[in-house]
């Protein structure tokens, strides 16, 4: 047997190389000698060296490499047989023992954080109920077709509802009725609100209110739907003006609508609207402005009272009654000469101060002393008999903007502020000392 050869002991030598040094040394001739030992008692069926037969490993070694072992025959005599080691297995256990080897305060670290995080969850879900009972008790107690939006300020939740104090509660109410209109939208912050909760959390009666602000809105959208029956359209002019534009059906006949409102605090509660400029037009023949001044009533337009001067019937025909011959300011004598020459009704109806004269006339006035005189200049008696019911405050009813805020049973609540916006009027509320529920 030859002697092994002797391992370099160079730093940087590859541990293949020395198994290849290995490839004519004693394990090699010891692993023979255990192959012929095997085979030989096989043979003659007595086990070598006095050790029952076992199945022989074969090992094919190469000068770079190791390959896995084969293994030759099955255990006899209920030896378990060989398997290869599973390199899965030791390898999570490896895993795991890396895992483990982690510092305690970073495990610390992320257990705070799943904790914190759990913690978070329940707060929010408790937070999503609370609102959920809070918009439906709303919604009872107003009244409302939908319940509100309510959203509650502040974290963590719980322990403001274990405190019995909540920092902040918003709530949005949509289509509140008030007076003749709806108000489209109500939004209220009550700050600092107490709960009253005499047997925990989960016993709520009410809550106390020191200090709620909030503003609402008056849709122009709403006042054309409601107000104007989809033909009268209201848009913002300005800071405090509104105006009012579209037709008013009247005895079968649609008039063209104008006015102006004015709207303006009334008090710390109300808003008041005043109507001005109201003026209802009959096609292009008169005018119907609502009042008893020298300016108000039914009046021709510039156009219709100079068609009136060429048309010479009906130029006769106001000169043929001597209370409206009157009214225009013109002399007997020019008067009895008009009837008899047309030329001479021409030079009269054709002065500018005719047709001046003809406008400032209230038509109103003549419908009740001569019917047949209006009905002859184009009017529909029907007309004229409905026109003197839509007097100035009939209108202004129509066209009223205003309202009242609600009277709470505890506190109060007061107008701010009142602006016209683009899309409504907007108004500032303020309030203090109100109670929601049961409070304490």
């Amino acid at each position: 047997m030859r002697a092994p050869h002797h391992i370099s002991t160079h730093p940087y030598r590859n541990p293949y190389e020395e198994l290849g040094d290995l490839d004519d040394g004693p394990l090699e001739e010891f692993l023979h000698e255990d192959v012929d030992e095997g085979a030989a008692a096989r043979a003659s069926g007595v086990p070598a060296s006095g050790v029952p037969a076992l199945g022989v490993r074969a090992w094919d070694l190469q000068a770079t490499d190791v390959q896995t072992p084969v293994v030759a025959e099955e255990a006899q005599d209920g030896d378990a047989a060989w398997a290869p080691p599973n390199h899965r297995r030791s390898g999570r256990r490896r895993r795991r023992g890396r895992f483990a080897g982690l510092p305690l305060a970073l495990k610390a670290v992320a257990g705070l954080v799943v904790l914190a995080a759990f913690l978070t969850l329940a707060d929010r879900w408790a937070l999503l109920y609370a609102e959920r009972r809070a918009a439906d008790s709303l919604k009872d107690r107003m009244r409302l077709s939908a319940a509100p939006e309510v959203e509650i300020s502040g974290f963590p939740f719980v322990t403001q509802l274990a405190d019995g104090r909540l920092e902040s509660v918003k709530v949005t109410v949509p289509d509140v009725a008030a007076d003749r209109v709806s108000l489209a939208k109500v939004t209220a912050t009550a700050h600092d609100v107490l709960l009253d909760a005499p047997d925990g959390p989960t016993s709520v009666r009410g809550a106390a209110i020191p200090r709620l602000d909030g503003d609402v809105l008056l849709s122009f959208d709403d006042l054309n739907r409601e107000l104007g029956a989809s033909q009268v359209t209201f848009t913002g002019h300005g800071r405090d003006r509104v105006l009012a534009r579209g037709t008013l059906p009247v005895a079968g006949h649609d008039l063209r609508l104008r006015a102006d409102a004015r709207i303006s605090r009334d008090g710390d509660r109300s808003i008041a609207t005043r109507i001005g400029g109201m003026r209802l037009d009959i096609g292009d023949l008169a005018t119907y402005r609502p009042g008893t001044g020298a300016s108000e009533g039914l009046h021709l337009t510039r156009g219709s009272a100079a068609r009136l001067a060429r048309e010479t019937s009906k130029a006769k025909a106001l000169f043929s009654v001597p209370s409206v011959v009157r009214r225009l300011g013109v002399p007997d004598s020019a008067v009895r000469a008009a009837l008899r020459s047309d030329a001479e009704l021409a030079r009269v109806t054709g002065s500018p101060r005719f047709v001046h004269r003809a406008m400032r006339l209230n038509l109103i006035d003549l419908a009740l002393e001569h019917p047949a005189l209006l009905k002859r200049l184009g009017f529909d008696p029907a007309l004229l008999d409905a026109l003197p019911r839509l007097t100035r405050p009939v209108l202004a009813d129509r066209l009223s903007l205003g309202f009242s805020l609600p009277t709470p049973h505890h506190g109060e609540l007061r107008l701010r502020d009142v602006r016209v916006e683009k899309d409504g009027i907007r108004v500032r509320i303020q309030g203090s000392g109100l109670a929601v529920g049961r409070s304490r």
